[in-house]
């Protein structure tokens, strides 16, 4: 009866490292241990099927909380009943309401629901804040997303030396602006790109 760790965050840019280690202080071995960067909302995701792939009748996974295992109601309630039905325990280690399906007992088939329930409702409400947050910052004339990574007066700096001294752009990004070709290649061909008529 083996323990296998499940971890997901879902986007490359986050980080893995608390539920890792969550997982290693709760006994998980790492050599067990799957990971996804991806959303949960995805059909196939390479660890979890890695982990399903893997697992025994008679097994636990166990993942950080019960939202790593599916990104709605419906789909963590398919996937825990796809275990059960292959014998397979899913347990989690840091929700509010701790999750054990090896436990079905109907107070702990509540739990399972309740958690998923709240999970998704935040989900929902973040992107509400986030959608307003936007809309205020536009309405306002903010930037909206990433700051980029170069300024006007750098891009504008970049073409003088392109058009005007014959610099190749490898050597401006190089050695006059210290970043990757392709980011440099990136901002002067959003500055070069025509204007749409109005």
């Amino acid at each position: 009866m083996a323990l296998l760790g499940y971890a997901r965050v879902s986007t490359t840019a986050q980080d893995l490292t608390r539920q890792l280690d969550a997982l290693k202080a709760a006994g998980i071995d790492e050599a067990y241990t799957y990971s996804d960067k991806m959303s949960g909302a995805k059909a196939s995701r390479p660890g979890w099927d890695a982990a399903l792939a893997y697992a025994r009748e008679g097994d636990t996974i166990v993942a950080y909380t019960l939202d790593r295992v599916g990104r709605s109601v419906r789909d963590t309630l398919n996937a825990v009943a796809h275990l059960r039905e292959r014998g397979i325990n899913l347990r989690t280690i840091a929700d509010a309401i701790p999750i054990d399906t090896a436990d079905d007992s109907p107070m702990n088939e509540m739990a399972v629901l309740m958690v998923a329930m709240f999970a998704q409702m935040e989900r929902t409400y973040t992107m509400e804040r986030t959608a307003h947050a936007r809309a205020v910052a536009k309405a306002q004339g903010r930037s909206i997303g990433r700051k980029k990574a170069l300024t006007a007066a750098q891009v504008a700096a970049a073409v003088h030396l392109r058009d005007v001294e014959g610099v190749p752009v490898s050597v401006i990004a190089r050695d006059h602006l210290h970043v990757g070709r392709s980011t440099l290649y990136a901002a002067l061909a959003e500055r070069d790109a025509p204007t749409p008529a109005s």
